[in-house]
């Protein structure tokens, strides 16, 4: 199953979602419309809205709070985005400006905190507390983890465990409360509930994983963000970490040294590093036993296009090439 029968799969439940997406953007103030609708239709995969979908179909879910909880996941990762491109001074998402750039900080921070509560407003009105824990639980975890990654900015002596915990944080949580929910909201067993949890944890790494390798060999156009801005920052990842543990003396300094100072000085000195290190390849690696896990974590759910669909979409997550 490639990712156009994925699409085609959800498209009418995705165009529902999408319907309710600009429904709930819409507001009198114009810079909330303006930028809101500017950062969610700018080319995001739709990748967590997809997962809830997938996993309510496999359950065979019959209503519509699948569809509401997709609007809600989107809009919880369009905050983020909006914030995270202001700590990280980003200039360029997705090919485009990010808002920051265009509007300023200020408007993308506050804009962020109008489509956070937008999303709690809406997650009022599924009247369900195992939905509101979930979900709190969700965004507060991810909250923590963008202060771990804070924290963990030029320091280049982070272990992998570290740099994992953070990612599991930050990006895999969204994609883990997505897949749980499908479950939840099917009034599945606990067991169902956290194999559709555990799916989406490790599809969520293997896909943070796949991006922090494309930051290092991909071309700005494929990437859709400029080369290096992880190195820029200063953010340690594990293409980076495993070139500064196994280069040679001279390279493990300048990589230290980058870490610890951020910057792009050294960049084709460190892209040389990350390439004879095998450090790509070792990331991928680890982003294929995660996409392994994923697809494991499936084992023993109902057969049907949509469970066919989960395991594509974990094939997918190391195979994309953007």
């Amino acid at each position: 199953m490639t990712i156009e029968h994925i699409r085609a799969l959800i498209a009418t439940d995705m165009s529902e979602v999408n319907s309710l997406i600009e429904e709930n953007l819409s507001s009198e103030v114009g810079l909330i419309d303006q930028l809101g609708h500017y950062i969610i239709n700018s080319g995001g995969k739709r990748l967590r809205p997809a997962v809830i979908l997938l996993s309510a179909g496999v359950f065979a879910y019959a209503g519509k709070q699948n569809i509401a909880l997709a609007a809600i996941i989107e809009f919880i990762h369009t905050a983020t985005l909006l914030h995270d491109d202001v700590v990280d001074a980003s200039l360029l998402r997705r090919g485009h400006a990010t808002a920051n750039q265009r509007w300023g900080n200020e408007a993308s921070v506050l804009v962020g905190d109008f489509v956070y509560s937008r999303a709690f407003q809406m997650m009022v009105n599924i009247d369900s507390m195992r939905v509101m824990q979930i979900l709190s639980e969700t965004t507060n975890t991810i909250a923590a983890g963008e202060v771990q990654q804070l924290i963990n900015r030029h320091d280049p002596d982070i272990t992998k465990e570290g740099y994992l915990d953070v990612i599991r944080n930050k990006t895999a949580k969204l994609f883990e409360a997505a897949a749980q929910l499908g479950a939840v909201i099917a009034n599945r067993s606990e067991a169902e509930e956290q194999a559709m949890a555990a799916y989406g944890c490790h599809l969520g790494t293997a896909f943070q994983l796949v991006d922090d390798v494309f930051d290092y060999s991909s071309s700005p156009a494929e990437l859709g963000k400029n080369i290096g801005d992880d190195l820029a920052e200063g953010k340690p990842t594990l293409p980076l970490l495993y070139a500064l543990w196994h280069g040679d003396e001279g390279e493990s300094a300048t990589i230290r040294d980058a870490i610890e100072s951020g910057g792009l000085a050294h960049i084709d000195q460190i892209q040389a590093a990350i390439q004879s290190t095998g450090a790509i390849a070792y990331t991928e690696k680890i982003a294929n036993e995660e996409a392994d896990l994923a697809m494991a974590a499936l084992r023993g759910l109902p057969p049907s296009a949509y469970l066919e669909a989960l395991y594509a979409l974990a094939k997918f997550s190391v195979e994309r090439r953007n």
